[in-house]
């Protein structure tokens, strides 16, 4: 018998608008089997032995919100957690293991959350059991003979103490009142406020108050929070969102300072060069966003993110992934047959005390160019001036007669309509052609939002519909602030191709600012490099080939990087490591 999981989405599900359709053309229902799918208390029921799995439900529903899924036959039997009737199911949980950094990687939606939610003690695995839950002695021999027994056993007695450092740092102004200074001094149980205070650059702010905190010193803080407190196991959820290249390093040494003092450490991180930096392990999630998620058991670092690139899971014999991601070089001379889209010359502005010089150039036809630079460098400065919203104070753009789209660093729910509604709206005629819908709204995963009030989308969800909408409209050249900011690692590498199908396959220019360095390898043709002193002065190269760009700023960065030899994938050296010290010798920063 084929074992599937139906699911319901009580957010999107609403009987008293649908006609239940869905119970009306059910086969099994009209067969006299009225327990199939049934309406109980407002909430609609599928039994989930007696469901054939024939469709026609799904189909049916007018807000999309029932899916049926045929699960894998190897995670039969393995349930950990079902929050209710129809609704997400957790299949299997990561391993924590003493003195090393378990890493997470998946889509969102598949267990990451729940997965640290049960293993930090805040939610109690109910072994697939909602109605029934088991207590703590069942659960500890459910996991009999496995690393997890002893863990869940120490948990449940209150020896294991968890401490997090959140995905969602934008709800700690909601939470944490006071300034800086008096949030660390609370939370310091270990006595190491001055050196997390030097090493992740706070000290600058310790008289500012939490809630005039920027995204990026909210993370800082965050980071420095946990690492402050006492613990046994350390979680850290989405570390590098927010953060510039540098500060993503600061934080790596961080968390690798905790590893080295003998803690456990699990790591939720869609950036993979540092996913694969820091990590022992890693457990690869895969399932239905929503639905279900099953995690895999533990492999090397190096094995598991290939699993994951690769799509094949050989442990399961599963497939979760129709598509494997490939890293494409783009190196050398680039050529150039037609006539530039933009042309500025050398370009200065000062702002708010911030001043700005920029090397004259030129933006083509069919090329991506991507910003790289810390935060405050200027980068969506720049952006900002070939946007027309901020005139250059010496130096001329030259886009007259040009057609500008720009999706800013910052995105906001300010259309008050659908997703769909929105993007008939800003796209025009380019919405019904065949090509956006596939390349766009298919690739990026909007069809499923469409019908969703753009109020109501998660981080994520709004930063795709902003990278569509800026897409969908008639433009020459498009400007694209940090596009992979809430993303995962699979919808970035999603946005990296629809937008250099858009630039490369339409004709189009683009500047991309990004902060993650294997996306900018999956979109640059070419890469302008920004440095000096954040927040006082930056300095922008004209557009260079992406081998010299990027081994330039690595060499600001200070770090060395070789390539894997299966994929092709850029992996981050350990400092002092002989790849390390030969790529340093060599001058050869990037390979």
């Amino acid at each position: 018998m084929v074992r599937r999981i139906a699911v319901v989405d009580r957010e999107r599900c609403n009987p008293r608008k649908c006609g239940l359709e869905c119970i009306k053309y059910c086969p099994e229902v009209r067969m006299g089997k009225e327990e199939t799918i049934r309406l109980e208390d407002d909430l609609l029921i599928i039994d989930e032995e007696l469901c054939t799995g024939c469709g026609i439900c799904v189909r049916k529903c007018p807000f999309k919100a029932i899916s049926i899924v045929n699960l894998p036959a190897p995670v039969e039997g393995e349930e950990v957690h079902r929050y209710g009737p129809n609704a997400f199911t957790l299949y299997r949980l990561p391993l924590v293991r003493t003195n090393r950094i378990v890493g997470l990687i998946g889509p969102n939606g598949v267990g990451k959350s729940t997965s640290i939610a049960i293993l930090s003690g805040q939610v109690k695995p109910n072994l697939g059991r909602w109605d029934d839950p088991p207590d703590w002695d069942e659960i500890i021999r459910h996991f009999r003979g496995s690393e997890l027994q002893d863990y869940f056993k120490r948990l449940s007695e209150g020896k294991i103490k968890v401490v997090i450092k959140p995905e969602r740092i934008d709800v700690i102004p909601k939470a944490v009142k006071g300034k800086v200074r008096e949030v660390l001094n609370r939370v310091d149980e270990r006595g190491v406020l001055d050196e997390v205070s030097e090493l992740m650059s706070l000290k600058h702010l310790f008289d500012r108050e939490v809630k005039e905190l920027s995204g990026g010193e909210l993370q800082r803080l965050a980071l420095a929070a946990a690492y402050l407190r006492e613990g046994d196991v350390y979680v850290f959820d989405e570390p590098s969102n927010y953060l510039d290249v540098f500060q993503r390093m600061r934080a790596a040494k961080l968390i690798r300072n905790l590893q080295e003092q003998g803690k456990s450490v699990l790591l939720v991180e869609h950036d993979l060069a540092i996913l694969d930096y820091l990590s022992d392990y890693v457990h690869v999630l895969y399932g239905e966003p929503g639905v279900y998620g099953v995690v895999s058991f533990p492999h090397s670092t190096r094995e598991g993110i290939n699993i994951f690139l690769d799509g094949y899971l050989p442990d399961d014999n599963v497939r979760f992934r129709e598509d494997s991601i490939s890293f494409l070089q783009r190196a050398g001379k680039v050529e150039h047959s037609e006539e530039p889209v933009v042309v500025y010359t050398a370009l200065e502005k000062s702002l708010d005390g911030f001043h700005l010089r920029v090397e004259e150039g030129e933006i083509y036809s069919s090329e991506v160019v991507v910003a790289v630079g810390p935060n405050g460098i200027g980068k969506t400065t720049f952006v900002r001036m070939l946007a027309g919203e901020l005139s250059p104070d010496e130096g001329v753009v030259m886009t007259e007669g040009i057609k500008v789209s720009y999706k800013p660093q910052h995105v906001k729910a300010t259309y008050e309509g659908t997703v769909d509604s929105l993007l008939r709206k800003v796209a025009g005629s380019n919405y019904a052609s065949s090509y956006f819908k596939a390349e766009v709204i298919k690739r990026l995963g909007i069809e499923r939002l469409l019908d969703r009030y753009v109020d109501e989308l998660s981080g994520g969800e709004l930063q795709k519909v902003a990278i569509a909408a800026c897409l969908g409209r008639d433009a020459d050249i498009y400007l694209i602030d940090e596009p992979s900011a809430f993303l995962d690692v699979e919808a970035r590498f999603a946005v990296a191709k629809a937008i250099r199908r858009r630039i490369v396959g339409e004709k189009k220019a683009a500047i991309v600012v990004e902060h993650d360095l294997l996306t900018v390898e999956a979109m640059a043709d070419r890469i302008m490099v920004f440095s000096g002193i954040p927040g006082r002065e930056g300095r922008a190269s004209r557009p260079m080939d992406p081998r010299r760009g990027m081994n330039d700023f690595l060499r600001i960065v200070d770090v060395t990087f070789r390539r894997d030899p299966d994929t092709g994938r850029p992996r981050v050296n350990k400092p002092g490591s002989k790849m390390d010290q030969m790529a340093r010798a060599s001058g050869r920063y990037y390979p």
